[in-house]
């Protein structure tokens, strides 16, 4: 785990995956609350900026 919002792994979180990737744990949005025309097999989350900040100085 980079960065959370919280202890429990139920906020937004991001993870390491691997040398080349994360993935993010986040509160699922539409593509058309987002105004975002999302590809068939993605999904959109948020999350909130300081937790990615802080994911992009863990990972670096």
């Amino acid at each position: 785990m980079y960065a959370s919002d919280c202890g429990t792994g139920t906020c937004p979180t991001v993870y390491g995956a691997d040398e080349e990737s994360v993935v993010v744990q986040g509160y699922i949005v539409t593509a058309e609350d987002a105004g975002i025309n999302l590809p068939a097999g993605e999904q959109l989350v948020m999350i909130p900026k300081d937790i990615l900040i802080a994911a992009a100085k863990a990972a670096s």
